[in-house]
């Protein structure tokens, strides 16, 4: 928390000196004011080169999260009273949002997509997206392809809590935002957290979280794959709720066989043994009443009434109904975003949606007779 804060006041500050100084100290990048902002030749370049199936994939997706964001809009309402009196909510989009894209262990252009789509579907219309140095980061042709193929054209050389504090307080070079949203590490969480108030912010995110609920028609292979999903993560909860011991210790035996499968296998075993469970519930109303006590950020519901259960569990940040419904199509394509809420507060918080980035404000008329 002390260094967040020094970063912070650093870049309030001092400004882009700051912002420099703290990427070659931190992300060893030499960069200068002139280099720290992507070129737009260096955009144009990179999605020309991409792959055009790459392009399409990415043209699908973003149609997809368009179509169901701008179906749930607000949209201005007026009630009408006698007398010529009139009561109107009104609905104006951000000018201004910045977006933070990791660029540690993996490219990220689906948060790109989860993150700037809502955010034009509500008539944003200047977006910034700041990555770390890194080749996963800023510098991936990927991720600045899709940058490119969505209209975005401002992309910054900077991560971690500097890059937080560079968008709420803005530095030459890069004006400041009204929004800033988009996943990070713990630096980037906590500095999320100094400037709220200064700007308005998504959530403080914890790792990602799942839980899975199965009965005895569900299909272990699946299950195994859903839990490792979320593990590889690293950190990231896996939590499996059946009544059935067969499909249990099948998901286990299924468990240890992908495991050995995957890259990032010693790290998702250390997710799994430290923060992950499989667990013989009494029926489907004890697994209910944990999940509503767990309040994940994922649930997957892989029994023969998944929509019927999942009608009873109240909190859940994103419910995936039925075995052919994987987490994953909700991370990359289905339409809702993935910026979820996690470590509980499902309870009371919500997924980020276009509707996070209007402003309402109330109009009130009243006439002499009124």
């Amino acid at each position: 928390v002390e260094v967040v804060e020094t970063i912070c006041a650093d870049v309030q500050h001092q400004g882009l000196a700051a912002v420099l100084h703290d990427g070659e100290a931190l992300d060893g990048a030499n960069l200068t004011a002139e280099t720290i902002r992507v070129s737009e030749t260096r955009m144009a370049n990179a999605h020309a080169e991409a792959d055009p199936e790459f392009l399409a994939t990415i043209r699908r997706i973003r149609d997809n999260i368009l179509e169901f964001q701008q179906a749930i809009l607000h949209r201005d309402v007026t009630v009408q009273r006698p007398d010529g009196v009139y009561l109107r909510q009104r609905y104006s989009p951000l000018r201004r949002a910045g977006i933070c894209v990791p660029g540690g262990a993996a490219a990220y252009p689906s948060t790109v997509l989860m993150t700037a789509v809502p955010a034009m579907a509500a008539g944003v219309t200047d977006l910034a997206v700041v990555a770390p140095p890194t080749p996963f980061g800023a510098d991936n042709p990927d991720m600045l392809a899709t940058c490119y193929e969505l209209g975005i054209r401002e992309v910054y050389r900077v991560g971690g809590a500097q890059a937080v504090a560079a968008l709420a307080y803005g530095v030459d070079g890069m004006e400041p935002v009204d929004k800033i949203v988009g996943p990070g590490n713990l630096f980037v969480a906590l500095a999320k957290r100094y400037v709220y108030g200064q700007v308005d912010i998504d959530s403080i995110a914890g790792p990602s979280e799942v839980v899975v609920i199965a009965d005895e028609h569900a299909e272990p292979r699946f299950l195994a794959a859903e839990l490792l999903a979320q593990a590889e993560h690293s950190p990231g909860a896996s939590i499996l709720f059946t009544w059935d011991r067969g499909v249990l210790d099948r998901t286990r035996q299924e468990l240890e066989t992908q495991l050995h499968a995957l890259t990032r296998s010693e790290l998702t075993l250390r997710s799994l043994e430290d923060f992950s469970a499989l667990i013989q519930v009494e029926d489907a109303q004890q697994a209910c009443e944990l999940t509503d006590l767990i309040a994940p950020e994922h649930l997957h519901i892989a029994t023969a009434d998944a929509a019927a259960l999942g009608d009873r569990i109240r909190n859940a940040g994103a419910t995936f109904v039925g075995e052919f419904s994987p987490v994953a199509v909700g991370d990359y394509a289905a339409g809702p975003s993935h910026v979820l809420p996690t470590s509980g507060t499902a309870r009371w918080a919500a997924g980020l949606c276009a509707n996070d980035f209007l402003r309402s404000s109330s109009v009130i008329h009243y006439t002499k007779a009124g």
